[in-house]
């Protein structure tokens, strides 16, 4: 069987940008993580949506919110349409900087069109994909072409070297993304935004995603395209961001 028949094809419409987008964190004994990064980003999305700038009392929103949390993670909703609002929920430590043992499935997906440059709010595409992936994490294609998981960038180990899809305005340019590259290439390791199919994901030695909650996350199999053992360049990554986070 070839990978394009355990594709999946979702053809829900594309999110409603009035209902707003929204900045995910992790937050470490009462420490949003990353705050300076992720507002950042928040205020290109609205710059480039609404051509507004964030809240002005976004930070102490986020920071009162978080305070007394000693594991969790924080949202922070902005909407022209419903407003702001800050939601944070515990987390169980297992699923930050999981193991491998904890490492999910992937499930390919085909969303003609994706448009993951934002944070959408609307994520009435997102939940459909991982309902009809069953027990797996959706794997978001375009034209064949491997852009994001439902939850985070993906990372694959070829030859040595890390590639990952270039943030052209289909991806999300993540937070973590961009520090697992910084974090990667100050250890050594070569890291190239480079476009990839399917065929080429099966040449890789080991893949990874990145999310600002469970920071490096290893990848146990892409269906229909293979399966993975532990690898190690995974662990190197991980264990540099985990460093910055947790000190």
């Amino acid at each position: 069987m070839t990978p394009d028949q355990h594709v999946l094809k979702i053809d829900t419409p594309a999110p409603e940008p009035e209902r707003g987008i929204f900045e995910t964190l992790l937050v470490i004994s009462g420490r949003p993580v990353e705050l300076d990064l992720h507002l950042a980003r928040l205020a290109q999305s609205l710059e480039d949506l609404y051509g507004q700038e964030p809240p002005p009392d976004a930070r102490d929103l986020v920071s009162t919110a978080a305070a007394g949390t000693e594991l969790g993670r924080l949202r922070l909703d902005v909407s022209p349409r419903d407003g702001n609002g800050v939601r944070v929920a515990d987390v169980d430590p297992a699923l930050v900087f999981p193991g491998f043992g904890e490492a999910p499935d992937l499930q390919p997906v085909e969303v003609p069109g994706w448009r993951g440059a934002h944070k959408w709010a609307d994520r009435r595409l997102l939940e459909r994909a991982e309902a009809e992936s069953g027990d797996g994490v959706p794997l978001l294609l375009d034209g064949g072409l491997v852009l994001e998981t439902s939850r985070g960038n993906l990372f694959a180990a070829v030859g040595g070297a890390l590639v990952t899809p270039p943030a052209d305005g289909r991806i999300l340019p993540g937070v973590t993304r961009a520090l697992a590259i910084e974090t990667a290439r100050a250890a050594g390791i070569e890291v190239r935004e480079e476009e990839l199919s399917l065929d080429r994901l099966r040449e890789a030695d080991e893949v990874f995603t990145t999310g600002a909650v469970r920071g490096i996350e290893p990848v146990r199999a892409v269906r229909g395209v293979r399966d993975w053992h532990e690898g190690a360049i995974t662990p190197r990554v991980a264990s540099g961001l985990r460093a910055r986070w947790f000190g």
